[in-house]
């Protein structure tokens, strides 16, 4: 019965602790502007002994339109964590 009862504690504290560990996002931006499309070489920032939740938080994608010297444009980020 000790051994069981030791057991699930192992069990239990191993399910509380956090898995922190090295986090890659990669980023590509896609901008529209005057018809013309461009596409950006991939930005990768890597996040240490970080909570996939926390990195997550910081690897978003996002979408953004304007105008820049009269031409309107509009910018498009995907990001990916691995």
């Amino acid at each position: 019965m000790k051994k069981v009862i030791l057991f699930v504690v192992v069990i239990s504290a191993f399910s509380f602790a956090s898995c922190k560990k090295d986090r890659v996002c990669t980023c590509t931006t896609v901008t529209v502007a005057a018809g013309q499309t461009t596409t950006s070489d991939p930005q990768v920032v890597t996040y240490t002994k970080a909570k996939k939740g926390d990195a997550m938080s910081h690897c978003l994608n996002a979408t953004a339109s304007g105008t820049q010297f009269g031409v309107a444009y509009t910018e498009t980020r995907t990001c990916t964590l691995k």
